[in-house]
């Protein structure tokens, strides 16, 4: 029988948020896969736990690498533990390979669930958090950040980063230039340890407060943009979207109905687009040789 993939979420500060079950995975494992071999033992003192297994470190610079030693480990009928040095596996840390390639053994792999920043953030920030998307560290180069945020300046969701510190003053600024100097934003330092902050406001006002230095672990939660008001796409690019939609196999009722929901406006103003649309089109028809014609708009 092979043996099972544990991913165990560890404490994001407090050691004291340690879920229950972690104790008891760190003493009976076979196999710990640790990203930083020391935090571990830190964090198994602090626990007051002994690691009977094999202790093996599992990080960026290694991963490729010890990947099938570990799938290999666990075809053999091994429990292989992965813990990182805060948060979930794979979330932003490693783990992403050996779940992979666990999967596509069909080795079992479940998880012990524990604190993550990203949730912690998001239900610090203030902001909307019905619907929401994770986006990680961004790039470090000053114009692929730039581009990656210019990817989701329309993003309706709430939008969550990692970033470092050092870095954070150079983020903020970037967002306010894509984004908008007031859209709402929190910075979230230190989450749940002794000098926890979370600092909300515009853009531009987190920018400046940044600007002075900031030190520790930081999330940034970003609101999502608006709704595009009824100006927001001009009556050329309702029909557009509806024919695209309409070519892709969609009924022209359901395209409109559609459009009309993503452009944040009445079905009637887009049917009426498409109706208008329809008329000129046949105008210019009348006006030179006949065609075959064609179905006509549906009533939303």
């Amino acid at each position: 029988m092979t043996g099972t993939l544990v991913l165990a979420g560890t404490p994001i500060g407090d050691v004291a948020d340690a879920p229950p079950r972690l104790a008891a995975e760190l003493e009976n494992a076979d196999v710990v896969a640790a990203e930083d071999t020391r935090r571990l033992r830190r964090l198994t003192q602090a626990l007051g736990v002994q690691t009977r297994g094999r202790v093996v470190s599992y990080f960026e610079g290694n991963e490729s690498a010890r990947t099938p030693e570990l799938v290999e480990a666990l075809e053999g009928g091994a429990r292989v533990l992965l813990v990182t040095d805060a948060g979930m596996p794979s979330v932003s840390d490693p783990g992403y390979r050996l779940v992979a390639a666990a999967v596509e053994k069909d080795i079992r792999v479940t998880a012990v669930p524990g604190p993550s920043a990203v949730l912690t953030a998001l239900a610090l920030s203030g902001l909307p958090v019905d619907r929401f998307c994770f986006e990680g560290f961004l790039p470090r180069k000053a114009g692929e950040r730039l581009g990656r945020l210019r990817e989701v300046a329309d993003e309706r969701r709430t939008l969550v980063y990692f970033e470092a510190p050092h870095r954070l003053d150079d983020t903020l600024v970037a967002m306010a230039e894509v984004f908008g100097a007031d859209r709402r934003a929190a910075v979230c330092r230190e989450l749940t340890k002794t000098y926890e902050e979370v600092r909300r406001g515009g853009l531009g006002e987190l920018a400046a407060w940044a600007a002075e230095g900031v030190r520790g672990e930081i999330t940034v939660v970003v609101e999502g943009a608006p709704p595009p008001g009824p100006s927001a796409l001009d009556a050329e690019g309702l029909v557009r979207r509806v024919r695209v939609r309409e070519e892709a196999g969609e009924r022209r009722k359901e395209a409109i109905a559609a459009v009309a929901a993503e452009a944040g406006l009445p079905k009637r103003e887009v049917f009426d687009a498409v109706v208008a649309a329809k008329n000129a089109a046949g105008a210019g028809r009348r006006s030179g040789p006949p065609d075959g014609g064609g179905d006509g708009p549906v009533e939303p």
